[in-house]
C-alpha cells in the first residue's frame, strides 16, 4: 500500500515538473538541455558558432550552424525536435519533419502549426507499450529459466560422455590385448596348416599341368585335323585362295566368299601358316569350321520309318519371289536340295554363336589355367569349402538358387589335414571377430572426442542442440539446420537435397559471440561462390527455426530461436515513471 502511494506521489510530481518545464523552455528542447535555453540572456549557439538575441531562437530562421536555435521549427536543415511524450517514451526526429502534415510525436508536439489534426495519444500508447514490454519480460524470463535447464543438461552430458570416454579406452585396451592374443593363435594354428597343406599343392600344381597339357595336346591335334582338311592341294600353308573356295566363310551372306573375308579369318593376311593356325588362327576359325564341317556331311540317304497311317507330306514350293516362303509341292529335285539348304543357313547364325562362345569360354579357362600361380602360388591358406574347381561365385550363386548338389564331393584332405585346416579357419574367424571390435570401439572413440572438442558456449547451453534437426518451408524449399553439423536445402517438389554448409564456427561480435554460427563450405553454386549459411540466434521459449533469406546469391541467412541465449530480465520501472525520471 505505501509502495504504491509513493508511485503515486511521484507520478504526480514528475507530471507537475514535466509541465512546468515546458513552460520554462523552448518548444522542441528535451528537458536536459533547457539550462541552455535561457530567455533573460542571450543564447550561444550549442557548437559555439555564435551568440544571437534569445528572440531569434524558434523564429523559423536558422542562425546557427548546428541548428540548435531553431529546435521547435523546421528551419534549419540539420536541426532536431524532442517529443516529451509524457506517459509515453520521449522521441528526437529532425527538424525537417516538424510542422509536415504528419503526426510523429504522439502528444502532437511537433504539428503545433499545421493543419493536421493530431491529438495526444501518449496515454494509450504507453499502456500498450508497457503491457507489451511485460509480455517481453515474461517471455524473456520463462526462456532465461530454459536456458537454466539447457545449461544443466549440457553439463550433465559432458560428464556422461567424459566417462564413456574412460570406459572405451579401458574397454578398447581389454580389447586390444585379446586381438593380440587372437593374432597370436591364429599364426600358431597357421604354421601347421600350412605344411599339411604343401603336399596337396604339390599334388594340385602337378595335377593341373597334366590337364593343361592333355588339353593342349588335345586343342592342336583338332587345328591340325582342321588345317588339314582346309589346306586344299596339302603344301602346309593356307591362302585365301583355298579360304575362298569355302562357302562357309560368305560373312554378308551375298553367295561368295570375297578377299576381305577370307583375309579376315587369315589376320589380314594372304596366308597363314599351320604354326599360325595352333596359335591364334583356329580359335578363331573353330566355330565356323565345324558348321562348315557339318553342312557339307553327305545326309544319310535312308529315310527314317514313318508310321504306315501317316501320310508324307509333299515337299514345299518356294516362292520365285521370297525364296525363304514356300506354297504347294516342290517340283523336282533340285528345289528339294535348295530346300534343305536354306534350311541349313536358317539356323547357322545361332550355331555360330553357340559354338563360338563355347569354344572361347574353353580357350579362356585354358589360358586361365596356364596361368594359375605356378609352383610359386599359395593356396593352402583358403578355406575348405572353396576346393578345386569352385569359387566363392560359384558358392554364391548356388546358394541364392538353394539349388543342392546331387552327390557329394569327395573330402579334398584326409582326417588329420582337414583338423588341421578346421583349427585354422577357427583361429581366422576369432581373430576377426576381435579386430572388428577394435575397430568399432576405435571408430565410437574418436567420434565422442571430436563432439567433446566442439564449443557448446560458455556454460555447455548449446550441447542439447547437437543430434537435432530443424526444418522451415516456405513457398518453395525446406531448410533443414542441424547444429554443429550441417544447414541444407530441399525443393517441395523435388528430389535432391542442396548442402548449404558444414558446421564452422561461432561468429557474433565481441560480447555476443554466441549469437551467431556460420556453416560454410556448402555446394557450389552454378558459376558462382560455394553456398553457406550465416545462422542468428535470438531469445526465445523453444528452439525453432523461425525463417529463411538469401540476400546475397548463395549466401543464406537463417533466423533461429533459442532460449540458449535468454538472460535474466532486469527489475525495471514502469514506462511512466521512466519517463519522468528521465525529464527530471
Amino acid at each position: 500500500m505505501k509502495g504504491a502511494v509513493l508511485f503515486s506521489l511521484m507520478c504526480v510530481a514528475a507530471g507537475a515538473v514535466v509541465r512546468a518545464a515546458e513552460v520554462l523552455r523552448p518548444r522542441g528542447v528535451p528537458l536536459s538541455k533547457a539550462s541552455f535555453y535561457d530567455p533573460s540572456r542571450d543564447f550561444s549557439c550549442l557548437d559555439g558558432s555564435g551568440t544571437i538575441p534569445f528572440s531569434y531562437v524558434n523564429d523559423d530562421y536558422c542562425d546557427c550552424q548546428d541548428g540548435s536555435d531553431e529546435p521547435g521549427t523546421a528551419a534549419c536543415p540539420n536541426g532536431f525536435f524532442h517529443c516529451t511524450n509524457a506517459g509515453h517514451s520521449p522521441l528526437t526526429l529532425p527538424s525537417s519533419r516538424v510542422n509536415d502534415g504528419v503526426c510523429d510525436c504522439c502528444d502532437a508536439s511537433d504539428e503545433y502549426a499545421s493543419s493536421a489534426n493530431c491529438v495526444d495519444v501518449c496515454r494509450e500508447l504507453g499502456r500498450a507499450a508497457r503491457e507489451e514490454a511485460v509480455k517481453r519480460r515474461e517471455e524473456r524470463l520463462r526462456g532465461f529459466q530454459l536456458r537454466q535447464a539447457m545449461i544443466e543438461d549440457g553439463h550433465k552430458r559432458k560428464k556422461e560422455a567424459e566417462g564413456k570416454i574412460e570406459d572405451l579406452k579401458k574397454e578398447k585396451e581389454e580389447a586390444d590385448t585379446l586381438r593380440t592374443e587372437k593374432e597370436d593363435l591364429k599364426k600358431a594354428a597357421e604354421e601347421p596348416e600350412k605344411e599339411a597343406l604343401e603336399k596337396y599343392r604339390a599334388a594340385e600344381s602337378e595335377k593341373k599341368a597334366q590337364e593343361q597339357a592333355q588339353q593342349k595336346e588335345k586343342d592342336e591335334a583338332e587345328a591340325r585335323e582342321a588345317f588339314a582338311h582346309l589346306d586344299n592341294n596339302g603344301d602346309g600353308v593356307l591362302t585365301k585362295e583355298e579360304m575362298m573356295s569355302r562357302q562357309t566363310f560368305d560373312t554378308n551372306r551375298d553367295g561368295q566368299v570375297s578377299e576381305e573375308e577370307a583375309k579376315f579369318y587369315l589376320q589380314q593376311e594372304d596366308t597363314m601358316s599351320l604354326e599360325t593356325f595352333i596359335g591364334t588362327g583356329w580359335a578363331m576359325m573353330r566355330p565356323v569350321y565345324l558348321m562348315d564341317k557339318r553342312m557339307f556331311t553327305p545326309p544319310s540317304t535312308t529315310p527314317p520309318p514313318q508310321p504306315e497311317e501317316e501320310l508324307t507330306p509333299p515337299p514345299p514350293v518356294f516362292d520365285e519371289e521370297d525364296p525363304y516362303m514356300t506354297d504347294g509341292e516342290l517340283d523336282d529335285e533340285e528345289d528339294e536340295e535348295r530346300y534343305e539348304e536354306e534350311e541349313e543357313v536358317e539356323n547357322f547364325d545361332s550355331d555360330v554363336d553357340s559354338e563360338i562362345s563355347r569354344y572361347v569360354n574353353s580357350r579362356a579357362n585354358w589360358d586361365l589355367l596356364a596361368d594359375d600361380g605356378g609352383d610359386d602360388a599359395e593356396d593352402y591358406d583358403l578355406p575348405d569349402e572353396y576346393a578345386e574347381g569352385d569359387s566363392k561365385e560359384d558358392d554364391d550363386e548356388e546358394d541364392e538358387g538353394d539349388a543342392p548338389k546331387e552327390e557329394e564331393e569327395d573330402p579334398k584332405y584326409d582326417e588329420e589335414t582337414q583338423k588341421l585346416v578346421d583349427a585354422a579357419n577357427e583361429a581366422r574367424e576369432q581373430f576377426d571377430e576381435a579386430d572388428r571390435r577394435v575397430r568399432d570401439l576405435t571408430r565410437e572413440l574418436r567420434t565422442l572426442e571430436e563432439t567433446q572438442g566442439k564449443d557448446y558456449g560458455p556454460e555447455e547451453e548449446f550441447r542439447v542442440l547437437e543430434g537435432n534437426c530443424y526444418d522451415f518451408t516456405d513457398r518453395e524449399y525446406t531448410y533443414r539446420l542441424c547444429p554443429f553439423d550441417k544447414a541444407t536445402q530441399k525443393p517441395k517438389s523435388g528430389h535432391g537435397e542442396t548442402r548449404l554448409g558444414q558446421w564452422g564456427e561461432w561468429t557474433g561480435p565481441e560480447g555476443d559471440k554466441y549469437s551467431r554460427m556460420l556453416y560454410s563450405n556448402g555446394q557450389a553454386c552454378w558459376n558462382g561462390p560455394t553456398r553457406s549459411a550465416d545462422v542468428h540466434i535470438s531469445c526465445g521459449t523453444e528452439n525453432k527455426l523461425i525463417g529463411v533469406s538469401e540476400p546475397n546469391r548463395c549466401e543464406y541467412v537463417f533466423l533461429f530461436s533459442s532460449p540458449a541465449v535468454c538472460t535474466k530480465p532486469e527489475e525495471e520501472l514502469s514506462e511512466e515513471t521512466t519517463h519522468a525520471h528521465t525529464e527530471l
